[in-house]
């Protein structure tokens, strides 16, 4: 049996209760979490599962699977209470979307480029592409067209593409769209200031890094 997303129906809820559906030494499964795995580049969630905190979260098949800092003292079956540290939630989503937004400006800017990698932490983003100087001068637009949409304060909708495969997405009306399984934000002004950097990682390569700034 999959486990429940929560963090999909509601990525800003920060605690919830959920059934053990199974132990084996420090490593547990739920029914149903609010507790995000590492995923598309986005670094797991931290938090508490019973009050035992949480080393490793991975995704394995239909099910997430939560290595414990110690064996817990709980039992398959038992009813536990999942925390989530929220201040870092916010950041991977903020830092999360604003990647989302410059890669499709940078798709759209230069169609048929190719993304090459990307990792979301909570203290930034960072997109890489295979390109060369072009992409580097055109950072100030890029920067000033994602500043743009902040301002314009869009709401976001994410839903299932296909709900029976898990497969999901997030579009903005007249933006753009793009299949993805992160947690989203509401609307685009949650974002809030942010500045963009790059960095050559080899020939031919390029990486977009994404900071927030304080406003």
């Amino acid at each position: 049996m999959a486990v429940e997303k929560l963090f999909w129906s509601d990525p800003y809820l920060t605690e919830a209760d959920a059934t053990v559906t199974g132990i084996d030494g420090a490593k547990v499964t739920l029914d149903r979490s609010i507790f995000f795995a590492f995923s598309g580049g986005q670094e797991s969630d931290y938090g508490t599962i019973g009050g035992f905190s949480v080393d490793d979260a991975c995704i394995d098949g239909k099910e997430i699977i939560y290595t414990l800092e110690t064996i817990p003292s709980f039992k398959k079956g038992d009813s536990v209470t999942i925390r989530i540290d929220w201040e870092r939630r916010y950041k991977l989503m903020r830092l999360h979307m604003a990647a989302e937004l410059v890669l499709v400006l940078v798709m759209k800017m230069f169609p048929g480029i190719e993304k090459i990698g990307a990792h979301i932490s909570e203290k930034k983003s960072r997109l890489d592409f295979v390109a060369d100087s072009v992409l580097r001068q055109t950072l100030p637009e890029i920067e000033e067209r994602a500043l743009a949409l902040v301002a314009e304060d869009a709401p976001i909708i994410s839903d299932f593409s296909d709900k029976a495969a898990a497969r999901r997405f997030w579009r903005i009306d007249g933006f753009g769209s793009l299949p993805c399984g992160g947690t989203h934000l509401k609307r685009t002004g949650e974002i809030g200031p942010l500045r963009l950097g790059r960095k050559n990682i080899g020939k031919g390569k390029e990486r977009i890094e994404i900071e927030l700034s304080v406003s």
